[in-house]
């Protein structure tokens, strides 16, 4: 992290990026154009009701799941709504059953069970979905699943503000509360959009499964101590990878603030 204030450093000041998802090209053009926000298409939303923070869904999941088809198609139908960031886990855990994940990664597993004893889980398992960090539903339950989006996007009350530097290289994250125990600010590389896998061994042997939004990479950019800070975004990233910066608390994991820089 360098820096302790925004007034440091030159920020595109004209673009809210609370939730919407931004080119990293169009924001140069974005800091020209006086008053210009960045605003999603298409029609109003539960979280659109609520704060105007956005939603963000984590899908768990395995190619080698059987039950896990059903629950990508939730995820997905989700993963285009204004106001919802969905991102999906795949876990290496049932690589045992004879096929291997080809987007699992350890750290994917590890993510998914630090939510074990915040939301107060025996064991973890797929397809599981996690809103904001706060509550976990069972994926394939359309109805449970709205329902919960629709809850979480009314919850949160004054998050730190989420902003990109121009240059797209750094994210700012501005002042808040701490929760107890602390946060950290997180970068989730994805690549947007479905990805299709031909299963040919285990449990979903001759089916094609489809993901949405499948995680690539976490890295944890630095702590967030409720002061306006400045972090460096991840290098290297493919030309089809995104960015999800979560700031989220350590203890109990619930998710403060969320925002994506789409492909350059």
């Amino acid at each position: 992290m360098r820096g302790a204030s925004f007034a440091t450093v030159v920020m595109v000041r004209a673009m809210r990026t609370r939730g919407w998802i931004i080119p990293a090209a169009a924001l140069l053009a974005a800091s020209v154009a006086a008053g210009s926000s960045a605003q999603p298409s298409g029609d109003p939303t539960p979280r659109a009701e609520g704060s105007g923070e956005p939603v963000v869904v984590e899908l768990f999941t395995a190619q080698g799941c059987a039950g896990c088809p059903e629950a990508n198609t939730r995820v997905e139908a989700l993963a285009d709504t204004p106001g919802v960031i969905a991102l999906t886990y795949a876990v290496d855990y049932w690589d045992y059953l004879g096929w291997a994940d080809t987007f699992a990664r350890p750290e994917f597993t590890q993510r998914q069970r630090a939510y074990r004893r915040p939301l107060k889980l025996r064991a973890v398992g797929t397809p599981q979905v996690v809103i904001d960090g706060r509550r976990q539903v069972p994926g394939a339950e359309e109805a449970a699943l709205k329902a919960a989006v629709e809850e979480e996007a009314a919850r949160r009350v004054f998050p730190p503000e989420i902003e990109f530097r121009e240059t797209g290289d750094r994210v700012g994250v501005g002042s808040g509360r701490t929760p107890a125990g602390g946060a950290e600010v997180v970068a989730v590389i994805y690549r947007p959009g479905p990805q299709t896998v031909e299963i040919e061994r285990g449990d979903n042997r001759g089916q094609t499964v489809r993901q949405i939004n499948v995680v690539r990479a976490v890295r944890e950019l630095g702590s967030w101590t409720g002061r306006p800070g400045l972090y460096d975004l991840p290098t290297g990233l493919e030309p089809d990878e995104a960015v999800a910066i979560l700031v989220q608390a350590r203890a109990d994991r619930r998710i403060l603030a969320a925002a994506v820089l789409a492909p350059r």
